[in-house]
């Protein structure tokens, strides 16, 4: 690293919150989950949801610059170039600060998924294994990118891309199966009539050999048989027979050949343990991509690398449940939202998604928050096909910075900016107390279940207590405090009611963590 990277010296000066963009949130229907879009630096709006969102992300995706040479990754604002000394080891800084902020918020039982080349896979590889650990590794993960080879090319014509992915903690990690295809039921047969149904031969000998489990077979027409040199029988002498006895051993149709085991598709998992090579025939390659966003947008825009839809779902049906929060904090097109809000659709999910992007060349308001929007409500393709919203709901955010010296002055500063971070970390969206008088002292905010109370003087504690005596329903509320200080004697009386939690000492405990 030659120099400190400038998003993150800016910390020390000043500390980032969240401000709503109001007019580009995006509600249709108020029973599903709210999205949130966030405009600006990776770097800032991972700050925030560590205060936001700790250890509670259960997916996360990300397809960051590869790091080429060719105008693709910026450091302080200035393309990193091929020559340049410190290429990898910008890259690397720049990626390690942001990874070590991702793993805060991940679950115990998250996972994360991230898309590379050739240029940086090997530097990824151990960076990640620093940041997660090592015995974390749960695969590399090979996708075809290109369908046909580019002859221009000297030596070979690359047409794969690696996911790298990680676990949290692989030991409680658990990844859905794939359904099973036709194709892979092909392979069950019935050569021999079994009432159970169709059955596949599988290898009755393993390696390396158990003793104890070398012996000698015959078959129904007196042939002798080993298992291979090196090998033995999966299968004990006593296991062996009881698998004959119930005609789960196949010697072929001419009952001489060396013995395997019936497996039948009635006692498979219904699912398929998925494969580490990803061909575009099943999840698309980056001409689809390119279609797909040209369809949307009615224009083409200069990707390099951009991820097909189908890629993006294969990776959240692996990984995700139906309530699963999945973050994309190098969201580029939006790629990631449509594939929650497609998945969400067909099985009535409710999962919910965090998009980060910059807006340099109008990335975010241009061409991510519009895919979305459109495929929220509904549009007209470029080939005039009108195509059906997929419904949900999205808050559009904006870093936004305070003065980071802490004074008394910009502690109060801080918890007035930080009301939409509140509102984040507690998913209440939609003001819930109208009077003007009131505004300025304390706020409270809803969802359908929730509340979110938050005052701003606490000499406004009796009047806020007297605005929410007849609301029914659990409150979250965050008192002004220049200490830590959370007034439960002031709650005391409907302390059953309220969860209290004093700001921004809160938000200031994470930050001087992150920031140290």
């Amino acid at each position: 690293e030659e120099k400190p990277e400038d998003v993150v010296e800016l910390c020390k000066e000043k500390l980032p919150v969240l401000k709503e963009v109001k007019n580009k949130a995006i509600i249709t229907d108020k029973n599903k989950p709210v999205n949130l879009l966030i405009e600006g630096d990776n770097y800032h709006a991972l700050s925030v949801l560590n205060y936001t969102h700790e250890k509670a992300i259960d997916v996360i995706y990300i397809d960051p610059p590869y790091n080429t040479g060719n105008k693709d990754f910026k450091y302080n604002d200035k393309y990193v170039d091929f020559e340049d000394a410190y290429r990898h080891s910008k890259w690397l800084s720049f990626m390690e600060k942001r990874l070590k902020l991702a793993k805060n918020i991940l679950k115990n039982t998250g996972v994360i998924f991230i898309s590379i080349d050739d240029n940086e896979v090997a530097q990824l590889k151990l960076l990640c294994d620093e940041v997660f650990g090592e015995s974390n590794f749960v695969a590399n993960i090979i996708w075809q990118k290109a369908y046909s080879p580019v002859n221009l090319r000297k030596l070979f014509s690359a047409n794969h891309d690696f996911i790298l992915c990680y676990a949290k903690n692989i030991s409680v990690l658990q990844l859905n199966q794939l359904p099973r295809t036709e194709e892979s039921e092909k392979r069950y047969k019935n050569p021999d009539n079994d009432p159970r149904g169709p059955w596949k031969s599988t290898d009755l000998s393993v390696g390396p050999a158990v003793k104890e489990n070398i012996y000698e077979i015959n078959t129904p027409k007196g042939r002798k048989v080993l298992p291979p040199k090196g090998r033995s029988w999966v299968l004990s002498k006593k296991r062996f027979q009881e698998f004959l006895k119930d005609k789960r051993i196949w010697f072929g149709m001419n009952n001489n050949s060396v013995p395997s085991i019936k497996k039948f598709l009635s006692e498979v998992k219904s699912g398929m343990t998925p494969l580490t090579i990803l061909p575009y025939q099943e999840v698309g390659h980056n001409q689809d991509a390119k279609k797909e966003i040209k369809l949307i947008l009615q224009e083409e825009l200069p990707f390099e690398t951009p991820k097909p839809l189908e890629l993006i779902e294969r990776i959240l049906k692996l990984s995700s449940s139906k309530k699963s929060i999945i973050l994309d904090f190098m969201a580029g097109s939006g790629t990631t939202g449509h594939a929650v809000l497609k998945l969400n659709k067909e099985d009535n999910g409710q999962r919910k998604f965090i998009l980060c992007t910059d807006n340099e060349n109008s990335i975010c308001s241009n061409v991510c928050y519009p895919r979305v929007k459109k495929v929220i409500e509904g549009y007209k393709n470029s080939d005039g096909d009108k195509i059906k919203g997929l419904s949900g709901n999205l808050e559009y955010f904006k870093t936004d910075f305070v003065d980071a010296e802490p004074t008394d002055k910009n502690k109060k500063k801080l918890t007035e900016e930080a009301t939409d971070m509140l509102c984040i970390k507690e998913g209440t969206f939609e003001s819930a107390f109208a009077k003007a008088t009131a505004g300025k002292s304390f706020k409270i905010y809803r969802n359908s279940n929730h509340y979110t109370g938050i005052i701003f003087d606490q000499l406004a504690i009796p009047e806020f207590k007297k605005a929410i005596k007849d609301i029914k329903g659990r409150f979250s509320v965050y008192v002004f405090s220049l200490s830590d200080e959370i007034f439960d004697e002031e709650f005391a009386d409907i302390k059953q009611k309220v969860k209290l939690s004093p700001i921004p000492e809160a938000i200031l405990r994470v930050y001087r963590r992150i920031f140290k």
